[in-house]
């Protein structure tokens, strides 16, 4: 089976992360997409997130009703700073017959020689590149010469020509966080499940 692998804070989830892993589902052929949510990522230690438990039982409101979307909670199990490298690990271990590809926005692709272990990373999966459509260009991305060295020139040109490109909705959890802390609506921006959800447990007031 071909599955993506799509990690994120999802603080909270939105409907631009679920238009991202339909598009990647179909455009990349994949059978299945799993939603990776995040302990500490590594680049945001400085902000706390809402509890794991909160975020992915909101992904389990968003996603529960198409049979190709996933979640695992392997980081939020392991807790303290999430690496995709381990993550990977873990995951190759618990799907050992499954082609993973690992789904990157264009910042996460950008920045990707600065994780740990980048080429182990390259090692444990495939990489999808995703781009908004009329923001961003994975082909000039992937020029940047720390990113060349890394992925070298034949993998290079395999990413730009299997780019997954989704509509620009401009939706941002930082945005929702701000609007709900604003006492504003928050309403079609997530599934009304979630906005409930949020309700229900005063996240971000």
């Amino acid at each position: 089976m071909r599955t993506g692998i799509f990690g994120g804070s999802f603080d909270p989830v939105h409907q631009g992360h679920l238009v991202v892993a339909e598009c990647c589902r179909e455009q990349a052929r994949l059978d299945r997409v799993v939603f990776v949510p995040t302990a500490i990522q590594p680049f945001k230690q400085s902000r706390q997130p809402a509890a794991g438990q909160h975020r992915s039982e909101m992904l389990a409101l968003a996603v529960g009703g198409n049979p190709a979307f996933e979640i695992s909670t392997a980081e939020l199990d392991r807790g303290g700073v999430s690496y995709t490298v381990d993550t990977l690990a873990a995951l190759r271990e618990a799907y050992p017959d499954d082609e993973l590809h690992l789904i990157l926005g264009p910042d996460a692709l950008a920045s990707l020689p600065d994780w740990r272990e980048p080429a182990r990373i390259l090692d444990l999966a495939g990489v999808i590149a995703v781009e908004r459509d009329g923001l961003d260009d994975v082909a000039a991305i992937v020029q940047a010469p720390r990113l060349t060295a890394l992925l070298g020139p034949e993998r290079a040109r395999e990413i730009v020509a299997e780019k997954v490109v989704v509509p620009a909705l401009g939706i941002r959890s930082s945005d929702l966080r701000a609007l709900v802390a604003q006492g504003r609506s928050i309403r079609y921006r997530t599934p009304r499940a979630v906005e409930q959800y949020i309700a229900t447990h005063g996240l971000y007031a």
